[in-house]
């Protein structure tokens, strides 16, 4: 069965905590994605950074892109997988969980990112419509 490191994106760049918002968002313009990990000083994963969060958080608030941190955006535990997890396994989480990219960890280390697009090439159709399916549902 096909392995989380087998299919994911290696060496994902990451938004520091100390970052801003505005610098986060310009890196995630410049990288041309919308999801980045958040990593302390540490380089542990701390989150994971949306555009969404982004206008839902910052922007719609009225904050200052400027003024807020991306550490501050950080909510909790990151929901990740780990590097020998198979596909059925990442199609559970990411289900479970409701989210459409998760970071891949390997030990304490961030080694790369799996998105739906990722888990869907590894995946039968018929379970690529069931993720596509509850990933659809709010």
């Amino acid at each position: 069965m096909t392995k989380a490191r087998e299919i994911m994106t290696p060496e994902p760049e990451c938004v520091r905590t100390s970052d801003t918002v505005l610098d986060a968002a310009k890196r995630m313009t410049d990288l041309q994605v919308g999801t980045m990990p958040i990593c302390g000083e540490d380089n542990r994963l701390k989150g994971m950074l949306t555009d969404r969060d982004i206008v839902v958080k910052v922007l719609a608030e009225g904050k200052d892109p400027r003024a807020v941190s991306a550490g501050e955006l950080a909510q909790g535990e990151a929901v990740t997988i780990g590097a020998d997890d198979d596909a059925e396994e990442i199609l559970r989480t990411m289900s479970q969980h409701q989210v459409r990219r998760l970071p891949v960890i390997d030990g304490h280390d961030l080694v790369g990112i799996v998105a739906q697009a990722d888990v869907a090439r590894s995946l039968d159709e018929p379970k690529i419509g069931d993720l596509l399916q509850a990933l659809s549902t709010d």
